[in-house]
């Protein structure tokens, strides 16, 4: 299930949370932009004894996007074989999704700064979501946080 809201700031915010567990949670916030050619953004994962951040994440305009790719999992929404994966060009936030029986879609967020420099971490949390409209209602929720358009 995906929350679109406004935070205490008045910084638009999207929270996906697990249908099976909600402490499970990712959350995409702090957007910015320094020109026409990318956003910036933060990413938080949330579950029983994690909690991780990633800062400054990137999406370039002319690159291949988080929202084509969710897309793409909504329109599928009778199933597929195997993993389907997906990643920034700085490899700091990647996201790999599978199809279980009964409608479902378990969404591994992994958060990965400096992942080119010693000593880096990374962490994963797991959500699960409906095939179909679930799927469709996210790929629609981060395009218009991507975008910065009002939901």
């Amino acid at each position: 299930m995906t929350t679109p809201g406004v935070g205490t700031d008045d910084e638009a915010s999207l929270t996906i949370r697990c249908q099976d567990n909600s402490s499970v949670s990712v959350r995409f916030c702090d957007r910015f932009s320094c020109d026409e050619d990318s956003v910036y953004y933060a990413v938080e994962l949330r579950a029983p004894g994690l909690a991780a951040r990633v800062n400054e994440v990137v999406t370039w305009i002319w690159d291949s996007d988080l929202v084509p790719f969710l897309e793409e999992l909504a329109a599928d929404y009778r199933g597929w074989d195997g993993e389907r994966s997906w990643q920034t060009n700085d490899r700091d936030l990647a996201m790999s999704a599978v199809f279980r029986s009964g409608g479902q879609v378990g969404l591994t967020w992994t958060l990965r700064p400096w992942a080119k420099t010693a000593g880096g971490w990374s962490a994963s949390a797991t959500t699960w979501l409906e095939a179909g409209e679930q799927m469709a209602s996210l790929a629609a929720d981060v395009r218009y946080f991507l975008a910065g358009e009002p939901w």
